[in-house]
């Protein structure tokens, strides 16, 4: 939830602006971005749209469910 209410008032412009905010993120293609969080028990891989300020979520699990997948894929 921390996260969410964060990410609702932010205005990211473009992955800058992200890493700004943090420093542990990854990117991925398609705008794309891995967010470790929960004090790090978890992943957030989430689809950004810049131009219109949306945020998809396309996939939250732990690191051992993170690393089964494609995160290019999601």
């Amino acid at each position: 939830m921390a996260w969410f209410k964060f990410v609702q008032l932010a205005n990211w412009k473009g992955p800058k602006d992200i890493k700004t905010d943090y420093l542990a993120v990854s990117f991925l293609k398609d705008n794309k971005v891995c967010f470790n969080i929960g004090g790090n028990k978890f992943r957030l891989i989430v689809k950004l749209n810049f131009d219109y300020s949306v945020v998809y979520i396309r996939f939250i699990g732990t690191h051992a469910q993170h690393d089964k997948i494609d995160a290019n894929l999601v």
